[in-house]
C-alpha cells in the first residue's frame, strides 16, 4: 500500500494537474470506486458537476481535493488505486473507475484501481479536513507536528516499537517500509519496548523517519510493481536505495552482516541483527 511519500508524490502532481479547474462531468464506471458515497454514483456525479477544484492536501496516506463550496472530494489508493492526470483523448485505462472532465476542455483526472481496495467520497464540509479522518494523526513532514508530544505518547505506551509507529492515532503515513528503514538507521529492533525507550531514542527514530520519507520524496517515492505511479504514469525510483526492506540475505551495508526478515503482524520486517539486535524487553 502507498505511505506517506508516494501519497505525497501524488499530491503534488494534483497540484498542478487540477488546482483551479471546474469540473464539468463525473463519470462513475464502477459502483465500487464510491461505495464510501452511500448515495451513490450518480448522486455524487450530479454534486460535483460545476465545482471548481481550489487546492490539495494530505493527511497521512490519504488526499482530497477542497471545492469551492467547502465540500471535498476524499481519496484513499488503497493497495492499487491511481490518480491520474491524462490528456482527453488519452484511451480509457483498463481498471478505469471514475473519470473527471473539466470545463477547459484540458487533461482529464482519472482514478484507476485494478482491485477495487481504494475509492473516493464526497466529504461535506469537509474542505479543512474530512470528519472520517480527523481521529488520524499528523504525519512526521507534518509542519504542524508535535514532537514533544509524539515522544511522551510512545513512552507511555506498552507496545512494541513499531507497533508504535504504524498507529495512525500517534503518527500516520508510515507504512512498513518506512518503518523499517527507518529503524535500521536509528539502530533499534522493531519490538523494542516502548516504556523502556529514552526521549533521544524516540527522537532518533522520529528524525530517521523523517529522513528516510523525504529522500523517497526525492524520487518520487517506492514502486515495487506498476501500480504504485504519480499522475504522469511515472514510477518511483526509491526502491533502489531501500537499505533493510526486501533484502533478505543480503549483506547490511552498514555493517556487512546478512539481513533477517522475520514475520510481524501478518507482514514481514526486515532488520540487521548486528546492528539492531533483540532487546531485553521486547513486545512481540
Amino acid at each position: 500500500m502507498p505511505e506517506l511519500p508516494e501519497v505525497e508524490v501524488v499530491r503534488r502532481g494534483l497540484d498542478r494537474g487540477v488546482v483551479g479547474r471546474t469540473i464539468s462531468a463525473v463519470e462513475v464506471s464502477h459502483p465500487r470506486a464510491v461505495r464510501r458515497h452511500l448515495a451513490g454514483g450518480a448522486d455524487f456525479a450530479a454534486r460535483l458537476a460545476g465545482r471548481t477544484v481550489v487546492a490539495t492536501r494530505r493527511r497521512g496516506k490519504y488526499l482530497w481535493l477542497p471545492l469551492d463550496d467547502g465540500d471535498a472530494v476524499l481519496a484513499h489508493l488503497g493497495m492499487s488505486g491511481q490518480l491520474l492526470v491524462v490528456p482527453p483523448e488519452t484511451a480509457d485505462e483498463v481498471h478505469l473507475r471514475v473519470r473527471f472532465v473539466f470545463t477547459d476542455g484540458g487533461a482529464e483526472l482519472r482514478f484507476v484501481d485494478q482491485r477495487t481496495f481504494g475509492g473516493l467520497v464526497l466529504s461535506e464540509g469537509g474542505a479543512e479536513l474530512p470528519p472520517v479522518i480527523a481521529h488520524i494523526a499528523r504525519d512526521p513532514l507534518d509542519p504542524q507536528f508535535d514532537d514533544a508530544a509524539f515522544t511522551a505518547a510512545v513512552r507511555h505506551r506498552h507496545t512494541g516499537l513499531k507497533r508504535a509507529l504504524l498507529d495512525q492515532s500517534l503518527i500516520s503515513g508510515v507504512g512498513n517500509i518506512y518503518a523499517d528503514e527507518a529503524l535500521w538507521r536509528a539502530k533499534l529492533h522493531y519490538a523494542r519496548a516502548t516504556e523502556s525507550m529514552t526521549p533521544g531514542q524516540v527522537r532518533s527514530v522520529l528524525a530517521a523517519a523523517r529522513g528516510v520519507m523525504s529522500e523517497a520524496l526525492d524520487e518520487g517515492g517506492t514502486s515495487f510493481d506498476s501500480l504504485y505511479v504519480d499522475v504522469n504514469g511515472e514510477s518511483g525510483y526509491f526502491s533502489r536505495a531501500l537499505a533493510v526492506y526486501g533484502r533478505e540475505g543480503e549483506p547490511c551495508l552498514r555493517c556487512g552482516t546478512p539481513l533477517r526478515r522475520e514475520p510481524f503482524m501478518n507482514r514481514s520486517s526486515f532488520r540487521c541483527p548486528r546492528c539492531q539486535p533483540t532487546p531485553r524487553r521486547a513486545h512481540w
